[in-house]
């Protein structure tokens, strides 16, 4: 069984950057993939960014492209999302997750993802 457990969030100021880490505990699949998604307020939970565990391809959400950074460490089972240059629209809790098999993309589909952590808030202000 594999538990993720996201950190980092906080409250920030227009402009400003976070770091969300992700550390991963169980037996990841070598080529699974791990995605941050975001729910704000009365809205659906979207894709950010993703990246496989091992080979790490990278893919963004157009709207937070050229601002936002995954990265991962395989070496501390942990994913990054260095968040810059944050917009009030950014504010959402953030989630980890992963799948439970290799996958040779990354997805953007919540449903396509098995593992889930429980979020850290990112709020934005003006």
């Amino acid at each position: 069984q594999v538990q993720l457990v996201e950190s980092g969030g906080g409250l920030v100021q227009v402009g400003g950057s976070l770091r969300l880490s992700c550390a991963a505990s169980g037996r990841i699949a070598s080529r699974a993939a791990m995605g941050w998604f975001r729910q704000a307020p009365g809205k659906e939970r979207e894709f950010v960014a993703g990246i496989r565990w091992y080979g790490g391809s990278t893919t963004y959400v157009d709207s937070v492209k050229g601002r936002f950074t995954i990265s991962r460490d395989n070496g501390k089972n942990t994913v990054y999302l260095q968040m810059d240059s944050l917009k009030p629209e950014d504010t959402a809790v953030y989630y980890c997750a992963a799948t439970r098999s290799p996958r040779l993309r990354v997805g953007v589909d919540s449903e396509e993802y098995d593992y889930w952590g429980q979020g850290t808030q990112v709020t934005v202000s003006s």
